[in-house]
């Protein structure tokens, strides 16, 4: 299907943020399609999680349009916006667990606090646990609910950061940098989770990443975010074919950095 026939889901525009003098993005368009799994790739400092605190409203922009759904998340009331982001969920490069709670508290939080977005009357407790259940199972840590954040390691720390993110199937799902600081092992079942997960719930998935493995492993297309701005956003078969110098130096670097590890 041509790309104009595709519904797009997140459209953005002209989008600026700076952190004092640091301007970061610097008037960033982007497209979004329903149901893909679109991988952002750039070099550190040019404001790749920035986007996504943009998008998911950790932080507000300074100029320019969010639309997801059609909707300009800036211009709606609180309200309108938290609707919004009820149907969104962020896989943050640390994870976030809560570390006062156990696996099990952890990814049922969201639930206990807001309850199923989808629903118009309450969750109950065991419908709760099921879900909870569903989603360890998904991501392979069936077992582990009494197990506390300090017990897990790193990988599974990404996994139970997953399943809290996908126990209530939002509808646009981000992810932080989500196999930085992983073996090649565990970042291969990181990607192999986010493709399975995109399988499961059929969203709409922004990768932020330097990983080219892993851009190639889950990306539909691959986007270049190169000095605050979108400069090449490519089929992932196409992007690694595209002639443009600034693509050819930041894959040599990225494969000669892989390579150093």
């Amino acid at each position: 299907m041509a790309d104009e026939e595709k519904k797009v889901k997140i459209r953005i525009r002209g989008l600026w943020k700076s952190y004092g003098s640091l301007q970061v993005l610097k008037g960033l368009d982007l497209d979004v399609y329903e149901g893909e799994t679109l991988v952002i790739l750039g070099r550190s400092g040019v404001g790749k999680s920035v986007l996504l605190k943009q998008i998911m409203g950790v932080e507000q922009p300074e100029k320019g349009t969010i639309e997801v759904g059609g909707k300009n998340i800036p211009s709606l009331s609180r309200k309108e916006k938290q609707a919004v982001y009820m149907e969104m969920g962020m896989l943050f490069q640390g994870s976030a667990l809560f570390d006062s709670m156990n696996v099990e508290k952890n990814t049922a939080f969201y639930l206990d606090q807001h309850g199923d977005p989808r629903k118009d009357k309450p969750i109950t407790k065991e419908e709760i646990k099921e879900r909870v259940s569903e989603a360890l199972e998904m991501v392979d840590l069936a077992g582990t609910e009494k197990k506390m954040p300090s017990d897990l390691s790193g990988g599974m720390k990404k996994r139970a950061g997953l399943a809290r993110l996908i126990v209530y199937r939002p509808k646009v799902m981000l992810f932080d940098e989500p196999t930085t600081g992983l073996d090649p092992i565990t970042a291969m079942q990181i990607n192999e989770l986010i493709k399975k997960t995109q399988d499961e719930l059929h969203a709409t998935s922004i990768v932020v990443t330097h990983d080219i493995r892993s851009a190639l492993e889950v990306g539909d297309r691959l986007a270049l975010n190169d000095d605050g701005k979108i400069r090449h956003i490519l089929p992932k078969e196409e992007f690694f074919k595209n002639d443009d110098p600034v693509i050819q130096s930041f894959i040599q670097n990225a494969q000669v950095s892989k390579n150093s590890v």
